[in-house]
C-alpha cells in the first residue's frame, strides 16, 4: 500500500449524502465513481488531452479491464477526502493507475485501489499501443515502471 509521499497528484472532494449507505458511509461502488473522476482529473493534469470516445483518427480508446478496491477505514458523510493517483506501470498496451484514498491533509489510507485500462482498436476490438502523448506525458511527471 502506497504512502502519500508517493502521489503528486489528489483531487480534493467532499462525500455527499447521495453517496453514503444507510450504514452512513460511502456506498461501496461511488468508490470507483471516486477513482473514475480522480483518473480523468489526473490526466488533465499531466497534461493529457482524454476525448470522449477516445482518439477517433487513430480508432482507439481505452478498456477498463481490472478494477480492485480495497476498504480501510470507514469514509462518511461530509467527509473531506483526497484522493491520490499515479501511474504504477506502462506497459505497450495498458496503464495501470495505482490509487489512494486520504482524508484531507491526512497521511492514513481510507482505501486503496488499482485500474487497469488497455488501449483497444474499437474496429479489430483487440490491444493497441497507448499513444505516444500519454507515454510522454506520464514519463514527463514521475517514473512508471515499464
Amino acid at each position: 500500500m502506497s504512502e502519500r509521499k508517493e502521489f503528486w497528484f489528489f483531487w480534493p472532494t467532499r462525500v455527499r449524502y447521495s453517496e453514503i449507505d444507510a450504514q452512513g458511509v460511502v456506498f461501496n461502488g461511488n468508490y470507483l465513481a471516486y477513482f473514475d473522476t480522480a483518473i480523468t482529473e489526473y490526466l488533465r493534469a499531466l497534461p493529457f488531452k482524454y476525448a470522449l470516445g477516445g482518439d477517433a483518427a487513430a480508432g482507439t480508446d481505452f478498456h477498463i479491464v481490472k478494477a480492485t478496491v480495497e476498504y480501510n477505514a470507514p469514509i462518511r458523510f461530509d467527509d473531506e477526502i483526497e484522493v491520490g493517483v499515479r501511474t504504477q506501470k506502462l506497459g505497450r498496451t495498458s496503464i495501470v493507475f495505482e490509487l489512494a484514498i486520504f482524508p484531507k491533509g491526512g497521511d492514513s489510507v481510507l482505501s486503496a485501489g488499482e485500474v487497469i485500462w488497455v488501449n483497444t482498436d474499437l474496429k479489430a476490438m483487440k490491444s493497441a499501443p497507448l499513444p505516444e502523448a500519454l507515454i510522454a506525458a506520464v514519463k514527463a511527471r514521475e517514473t512508471p515502471r515499464d
